[in-house]
């Protein structure tokens, strides 16, 4: 069916030139250095100049090393877990050696923590699996960043973490 006898003039993109239509995202599958029309994560997060460029490499880097950084809090967390679970079961449940206050044991002081850790642990997922989006933009810039906010969150965070650890994304 030839449609070229048509008038489209209605359909309200009559007037629109090439120069107003909105910069569309997009999606590489494939390594790039190329930012044009570069999105990362959201349609929102689109970078549109060096000036915005530059500003998200640094926020990947900020966001790479705070996942270290929670790492460390939570690794911190379990070892007083740890610490307070070794000595509860030996001292008399009081005011003082309890942290949940009169009245509680520490069978309830070990499901509390249980279910803090968990949802850390929900977290610290979410976390990683946002910073795999990062990587998977396939941008060289954004790959990079996250790896130098990694390097740069296990320098100030990951005193206590080998250097060996697995690569998973958690």
């Amino acid at each position: 069916m030839d449609h070229g006898h048509m008038d489209h003039g209605d359909m309200g993109h009559g007037d629109m030139g090439h120069g107003d239509m909105p910069q569309m995202c997009s999606m590489n599958m494939l390594f790039t250095w190329d930012t044009t029309n570069l999105c990362i994560i959201f349609r929102q997060w689109h970078i549109r100049g060096t000036a915005s460029l530059v500003f998200s490499l640094l926020a990947i880097i900020a966001i790479s090393a705070g996942y270290e950084a929670l790492r460390e809090g939570i690794r911190r967390y379990e070892a007083s877990i740890s610490t307070k679970q070794d000595i509860s079961p030996s001292e008399p449940n009081t005011e003082s050696t309890t942290l949940l206050g009169v009245g509680r044991n520490s069978s309830s002081i070990g499901q509390r923590d249980h279910i803090i850790k968990a949802i850390l642990y929900g977290v610290q997922n979410f976390y990683a699996f946002m910073i795999m989006l990062l990587f998977m933009t396939y941008n060289g810039f954004v790959m990079f960043s996250v790896a130098i906010g990694a390097g740069l969150g296990y320098y100030f965070f990951g005193s206590h973490t080998k250097a060996t650890k697995e690569t998973a994304c958690h």
